[in-house]
């Protein structure tokens, strides 16, 4: 199948050229993203900005220009407190992000504090995206035209809005900001504006009347306090969402978005606004794609995120920023991915490795060299990649035995590399860090190897006669096969020479039970339990001397 028909990169970018041309000749090219930066951005958010981030990236492959947008939705309340912050901020719920402050003390707000680091792992993916503020088009007057259309075709909005309520009443949970539709409607009337409380800052107001001809509104707070100001002049609150968002299709011209599940299913966010866009502000939705869910795996206590999900910062502490957009790139959005933080993320390098070996070796499909050709960079250039990529569950391991110590560690990796050592750690960089960064943060206190400081005297003189042949066996020969795959050829080839047989021979049912109660004595005799690092690596880390120490019957 060719990359045409099964690449959805491929498939969404030709999607929004024809979307384009429908609204005419020389209509820019605009992919966008929304984020609220309520809290830790997490890994579900960031596939908001890699779908549309993979589709401008491949118009802008083509020659073309685009602009992929990130509005923030900064302007919207504070709904709760994330977990690990303090209970305090409770005080401010209800208010803008912008208006809530750093609780760090750092920034200039809570919005801030939360999109600097994310803005950070932007740069390490590659992303680039043009900011809107919408505290700052709000506040600014940008929209000051589109809130009083929207104000004086109400009624119309409230219809198209009317159309889904029935439908979605018996349904389990709204999706996001449903809930402040809906409020907005008063007993007088419906209204799809909510003003911020001149007293008490907050979203806790309803509107009470709207003059079309002075555009003077009217609102009562809870708080107790009751305003009024004139649309016309002043900026004080925003729109709903599910008039907002098609608001902002209109004004900024987009012809692309993706959605998460709870925004695409029939009667949600993406519908009503497809309606509302048409409808009321005579625009277009946009060219569509739903995407699914992120996973986690192996999210254990250690984690920085204090009980929530996990960031991209996070994740690209263990995952090379290549390997973090294959993740993100190689599935159709409707499918669910999963980000790996315990020992699936061995599999995961074992995976992106074999594809770049395919790709290298000219046997990758089309569609396989395509996926990593956007992994490993964009339009504008390529991204840090690791001179010599060594193996991840390799690293991981040396850094587990040697603890990071980096001579040690430079003296295994130039034993593995054989042929062509490394000239310094630096050549195994920035893996090396991932992967030390993966066995320090999230590898289990009980699943660290500790090497035994001393030879267990008293197990070496239980060992029988047969053990006693395959242990010499294995130090006679380390210095003949000393490398990686040396040490592997001998650690399963020594039960091969017990019977007699030569070191390539094949292994029978009977040879791999014997080369499995080999490795459980020598993990035991090693180490002090039953299982371990790889036994060649555990080897090549520990050096000859010390293995003959720990081995050698007094």
């Amino acid at each position: 199948m060719g990359v045409k028909q099964s690449d959805w990169v491929v498939a969404a970018a030709d999607q929004v050229i024809a979307e384009g041309k429908r609204r005419g000749e020389g209509t820019p090219l605009v992919c966008a993203s929304g984020i609220s930066p309520s809290g830790p951005i997490h890994l579900g958010n960031l596939r908001e900005i890699m779908v549309p981030h993979f589709v401008a990236d491949e118009l802008r492959r083509r020659g073309l220009e685009c602009r992929h947008i990130l509005s923030w939705d900064d302007y919207d309340r504070l709904r709760k407190v994330p977990a690990g912050l303090p209970a305090s901020f409770a005080e401010y719920i209800g208010r803008p992000l912008t208006a809530v402050p750093d609780p760090c003390g750092e920034h200039g707000s809570w919005a801030e504090h939360f999109k600097i680091p994310f803005r950070a792992a932007l740069a390490e993916l590659g992303v680039e995206v043009e900011e809107i503020s919408q505290t700052q088009m709000y506040t600014s007057g940008a929209y000051r035209q589109q809130i009083l259309h929207a104000m004086r075709h109400r009624g119309q909005i409230d219809a198209v809005l009317g159309r889904y309520r029935t439908k979605k009443a018996a349904s389990a949970a709204p999706d996001e900001g449903e809930e402040a539709d809906e409020v907005a409607a008063d007993g007088g009337g419906y209204y799809p504006y909510r003003p911020y409380c001149a007293v008490c800052s907050r979203d806790t107001t309803t509107v009470e009347s709207f003059d079309e001809a002075s555009t003077a509104i009217r609102y009562r707070c809870e708080c107790g306090h009751q305003d009024g100001f004139a649309l016309a002049e002043t900026d004080g609150g925003k729109l709903v969402w599910k008039v907002d968002w098609p608001m902002r299709w209109a004004f900024e011209g987009v012809t692309f978005e993706a959605g998460g599940v709870d925004h695409s299913s029939p009667g949600s966010s993406f519908t009503v606004g497809s309606q509302v866009v048409r409808e009321v502000f005579s625009g277009n939705p946009p060219s569509y794609l739903g995407y699914s869910f992120v996973g986690i795996s192996g999210m254990s206590k250690m984690s920085g995120s204090a009980g929530g999900a996990p960031t991209p910062t996070e994740a690209l502490g263990i995952l090379e920023a290549p390997v973090m957009r294959w993740l993100y790139g190689r599935r159709q959005p409707r499918q669910s991915i999963t980000v790996a933080f315990d020992q699936e993320i061995l599999r995961l390098y074992d995976e992106w490795d074999a594809l770049t070996r395919k790709v290298e070796s000219g046997t990758a499909t089309e569609l396989d060299v395509a996926v990593r050709e956007r992994s490993v960079g964009t339009a504008a250039g390529q991204l840090r990649s690791t001179p010599r990529a060594l193996p991840f569950r390799t690293l991981a391991s040396v850094a587990d035995i040697t603890a990071g110590n980096p001579e040690q560690t430079l003296r295994i990796l130039r034993d593995f590399a054989g042929d062509e050592p490394l000239a310094s750690l630096d050549d195994a960089r920035p893996r090396l860090d991932r992967a030390q960064a993966w066995v320090n943060g999230y590898v289990p206190a009980e699943e660290r190897t500790q090497v035994r400081g001393e030879a267990d005297r008293e197990r070496l003189e239980q060992l029988s006669p047969s053990q006693r042949e395959a242990i010499k066996l294995l130090l006679d020969g380390l210095d003949e096969h000393w490398s990686l795959p040396g040490l592997t050829g001998l650690v399963y080839g020594v039960p091969k020479l017990q019977a007699g047989l030569p070191l390539d021979a094949p292994a029978s049912p009977e040879l791999k039970a014997s080369q499995r109660e080999l490795f459980v004595l020598l993990y035991e005799l090693l180490v002090g339990r039953d299982t371990g690092p790889r036994l060649p690596t555990l080897l090549l880390a520990l050096g000859a001397d010390r293995i003959r120490a720990l081995l050698t019957v007094a």
